[in-house]
């Protein structure tokens, strides 16, 4: 007699539904969005999407050049020397422009300098304290989101990274995958962590000075060292791409006190460079003035491109008119408030 064999279940049936692909970010709800092209969905390494090998010299999409490819500095360098020489080129050459009808180029100098570098330091002490606040600032917010997120559920979660992720076009079914990614991300963050933030903080001093030097193969950040970073999961999630912050650096502090005392000073330099080799004063005032328009000139076209703004005739001519009407305003302020308390 025969024996029936069962069908195996390894068979696949074609009438049967099957099962979602492991990445697909649609569900049964969505099914009208499937025909959208999707990369998550697709099978194609990602070095060998761009079409270079397409072009006439195998030139990739990184290489193209646009009509406006400017190298644009640091964002926090180029404020940090906006604010130092702006405060520079005004202050003193104010300054100098109300002694200088005083007579004594001498007397300009004397003051000049004196002003110059306790100017000068003050911009540096305030750029770090100014820096110091800001760190401050988003240590206390990382430390209460985190709190936040540690008492909220994940349905809290997820909508709150849904206000991130929706207005970019992200639908809720994306905007949940990626909220229990980062959840569990933190989660394990939290259990590696916990262990060194009880140990004492004379025990974590000892383990670094013990510390056997790292080689240079070791050295470099893998996906081990990423993954128990402190700037994972929703918390750097909310607080990078929600609020928009990101931690300060401590040489940060240091740069921007640096950078602003230093452009202070030059700046201030530059209007009083005619009264160290012209013993009238009122002469070394109109070289003063004249070398005054030509750097609040070139300063305008330099912020002008470093910034990004509008270039062109009409936008470097905008930056410099800005410059030399606030540098000439302070100037002129200066002057007429002398003049006004030397008459009896």
């Amino acid at each position: 007699m025969p024996i029936k064999r069962k069908p195996s279940s390894n068979r696949v049936n074609p009438d049967d539904p099957q099962p979602p692909s492991v990445w697909a970010y649609t569900n049964e709800e969505s099914n009208q969005n499937d025909e959208r092209p999707s990369s998550a969905l697709s099978v194609t390494p990602t070095l060998d999407k761009c079409d270079k090998h397409k072009r006439p010299q195998a030139i990739c999409c990184r290489d193209l050049k646009g009509d406006d490819d400017r190298h644009l500095i640091d964002p926090d360098i180029v404020r940090d020397i906006i604010i130092g020489l702006s405060d520079g080129l005004t202050v003193p050459f104010g300054l100098t422009a109300g002694l200088s009808s005083l007579g004594s180029s001498r007397l300009v100098v004397v003051g000049g300098i004196a002003e110059l570098i306790s100017g000068a330091i003050s911009m540096g002490v305030g750029g770090y304290l100014a820096s110091e606040a800001e760190r401050d600032h988003f240590r206390y917010l990382q430390r209460t989101t985190r709190e936040r997120v540690a008492r909220s559920c994940s349905g809290e979660m997820e909508r709150e990274v849904h206000e991130v992720l929706g207005p970019i076009g992200l639908d809720e079914s994306i905007s949940r995958t990626v909220t229990g990614a980062l959840l569990r991300v933190e989660a394990e963050m939290n259990e590696v962590n916990e262990p060194i933030q009880s140990e004492s903080w004379l025990r974590q001093l000892m383990k670094i000075v013990a510390r056997k030097p790292k080689s240079n193969a070791s050295s470099e950040p893998g996906p081990s060292q990423l993954r128990w970073a402190n700037d994972v999961g929703v918390t750097a999630f909310l607080l990078k791409f929600g609020e928009g912050l990101e931690e300060v650096p401590e040489s940060r502090l240091y740069i921007s006190a640096l950078t602003i005392g230093t452009a202070y000073f030059i700046g201030g330099l530059v209007p009083m460079a005619p009264y160290f080799f012209i013993d009238s004063a009122q002469i070394a005032l109109y070289w003063s003035i004249g070398i005054m328009f030509i750097t609040l000139l070139i300063f305008g076209i330099f912020k002008a491109y470093f910034t990004g703004a509008k270039i062109g005739f009409f936008g470097y001519l905008k930056a410099s008119s800005a410059t030399i009407v606030v540098g000439g305003s302070a100037a002129a302020a200066s002057w007429l408030i002398v003049k006004a308390l030397e008459k009896p």
